[in-house]
């Protein structure tokens, strides 16, 4: 016992570091695929969001791993959010530790930003200490879509689960469906999920399955998905693929030198511009 005690200790100790994360089984008893079941129950109960705008461009404003704890550089990225009209924020994943205490402190500070729609997915860190509970009581399914209407065009952004390092094969065929049945019905496609698909240093955390990232640079070649959004790594990186261009953001997390965030400007095109809380 002793021993045990020991190991789970130090499992902790690493959790809390940058570099090196634990599995999510030790602190949550539920699974992708329960998750995402969950997830599709409460979206048969509730209509898809569409977000109107009167104009043909538009900003979407994204940010990932602030690991709320303290909210310095979240209410940095929100308030400009709102400064340049954002016309939705996307929070991608490890936004809190998992602690109910610490989803409090991050529900509280984006509910005082009324007038902006906030999309959440699902990080690892989200679902320690038994997080996913919290996480589903406050913000509900981790496995949906919303759309952009502009006076002539629709746009589409998938948000997806992949806190246990896998979207599991429920989340997948799910996935394969909606890019098959929808995706020619809009004229963007972008996706967000926590996890990264291409690694850019060597850390324990959590990594995508070889043969599930093959299928899934197969399923957004094949769809002309035009941007897959990520974090997890707390470094930015962009990569083009076909044309498809695979993004992942800085950290927001307090404290770090290199913390920032990803502005996207749509239309016809998607331009991206990575912004600096030092800046």
């Amino acid at each position: 016992m002793k021993r045990i005690a020991l190991v789970t200790a130090w499992l902790i100790l690493l959790a809390s570091c940058n570099y090196i994360d634990i599995p999510d089984i030790l602190f949550s008893p539920s699974s992708v695929n329960e998750r995402f079941k969950q997830s599709q129950q409460w979206n048969e109960s509730h209509p898809t969001q569409i977000i109107t705008t009167s104009n043909e461009s538009y900003i979407i404003m994204t940010m990932a791993d602030s690991h709320v704890g303290t909210t310095i550089n979240l209410t940095h990225f929100l308030t400009d959010a709102q400064n340049r009209s954002a016309l939705a924020v996307v929070i991608n994943g490890d936004f809190c530790t998992g602690h109910a205490k610490d989803y409090e402190l991050f529900d509280t500070t984006i509910k005082q930003y009324t007038t902006l729609p906030i999309f959440t997915t699902v990080g690892n860190h989200e679902l320690y200490f038994d997080g996913w509970n919290e996480y589903f009581t406050r913000y509900n399914s981790a496995s949906y879509y919303f759309s952009v209407q502009t006076p002539t065009q629709k746009d589409l952004f998938i948000c997806l689960d992949s806190g246990s390092g896998t979207l599991g094969k429920k989340q997948l065929a799910w996935l394969q469906a909606l890019l098959k049945n929808n995706r020619a019905n809009y004229r963007n496609c972008l996706v967000f999920t926590h996890v990264n698909l291409f690694r850019i240093r060597r850390t324990g955390s959590t990594n995508p399955t070889i043969e599930e990232l093959h299928i899934l640079l197969d399923l957004f070649a094949k769809h002309n998905v035009n941007m897959v959004i990520t974090g997890h790594d707390h470094e930015k990186y962009s990569e083009q693929l076909g044309n498809t261009t695979y993004l992942s953001v800085d950290a927001l997390k307090d404290g770090l030198p290199n913390a920032g965030y990803l502005l996207l400007e749509i239309d016809n095109s998607i331009r991206y511009h990575f912004l600096s809380i030092a800046q």
